[in-house]
């Protein structure tokens, strides 16, 4: 039987809170339009954080089979790569990962939902079920879409767009067009950390045909897209806080500025790739407390 630590490492824990982000932002973002719901805030919050860990499984396990997680692979050893937990394992806690975000998903829909169209309530469910889809066919299935360079494409979106309006839309039952700049701000940070994994393991993703956007422009490109990233989301949480309250206590996110600069420099001056890993956790943490600051400012305004 698999150790405790084994499923720990598994577990990633270091991905939380860059899942957790959305949902904070999202829930800061209704309590700045005057809807919060605890009940909504914490079923969110449980139901991302299963997704997470089922993405997480989910990738390992993918990338298990295809041969990508290997001895020589650069960064983390991952538990079925070394033994620690066999297939078999993996694939009942997979299963075991899709019974918890559907029941504590369900459950938040049905919280949500009182006083919402049903359709409305449908269309959340569906949005759901591709989430978990989402997380499950980027490594995983004969054709998963993180080899074909799309892996980018889906964290924007789930870790940005839908994370963020989605949890805004199960409090307050609609969304405005100025909620999708802090929803692409924290997406544009979320895929800077995908990037900066992919800018890892770009030799040994070469090497076993899983082609993702940084295997296809090449290091030095991968560099500057990190940069146009951390500067897109940058200037969208401007963009929005521009349209906000006049109190001076909006800017208080600007206090990450640099954290995310610095995220891009240490991406410019990285000569070994395995000096990259300790990076996807420090931009991880800062998009957290990007979330924490950017709703704390426009709250507190």
């Amino acid at each position: 039987m698999a150790s405790v630590s084994a499923w720990l490492v598994t577990f990633r824990l270091r991905t939380l809170p860059l899942a957790l982000s959305t949902i904070i932002l999202g829930s800061f973002l209704a309590a700045y339009r005057n809807s919060f719901h605890w009940s909504i805030f914490i079923l969110a919050a449980l139901t991302t954080l299963f997704l997470q860990t089922l993405s997480n499984l989910a990738n390992d396990y993918g990338d298990t089979l295809h041969g990508v997680d290997n001895p020589d692979r650069t960064g983390p050893k991952r538990s079925l790569q070394t033994g620690a937990i066999t297939l078999k394992q993996m694939k009942a806690a997979i299963v075991v990962c899709i019974l918890l975000s559907l029941c504590s998903g369900i459950t938040l829909l049905v919280v949500a939902s009182e006083g919402l169209k049903l359709s409305y309530g449908l269309i959340m469910l569906v949005i759901g079920l591709a989430a978990i889809a989402a997380a499950m066919k980027y490594t995983m299935g004969k054709r998963p879409y993180g080899y074909a360079g799309l892996g980018d494409i889906a964290v924007f979106i789930f870790f940005g767009l839908v994370g963020v309006l989605g949890t805004f839309f199960l409090h307050t039952h609609y969304v405005g067009v100025e909620e999708f700049f802090p929803a692409m701000a924290v997406g544009f940070f979320s895929t800077g950390v995908l990037n900066l994994n992919n800018m890892r393991d770009i030799e040994n993703d070469r090497l076993f045909g899983k082609h993702t956007i940084v295997v296809k422009m090449g290091s030095e490109r991968a560099r500057w897209y990190h940069f146009s990233l951390i500067l897109a989301g940058i200037v969208c949480a401007i963009v929005y806080t521009l349209t906000a309250t006049s109190s001076g206590w909006k800017w208080l996110f600007l206090v990450t500025v640099p954290l995310f600069l610095r995220s891009s420099i240490v991406a410019f001056k990285t000569k070994e790739v395995t000096s990259l890993d300790p990076e996807l956790k420090y931009l991880a943490l800062t998009t957290l407390l990007f979330s924490i600051l950017f709703g704390v400012g426009l709250v507190i305004a």
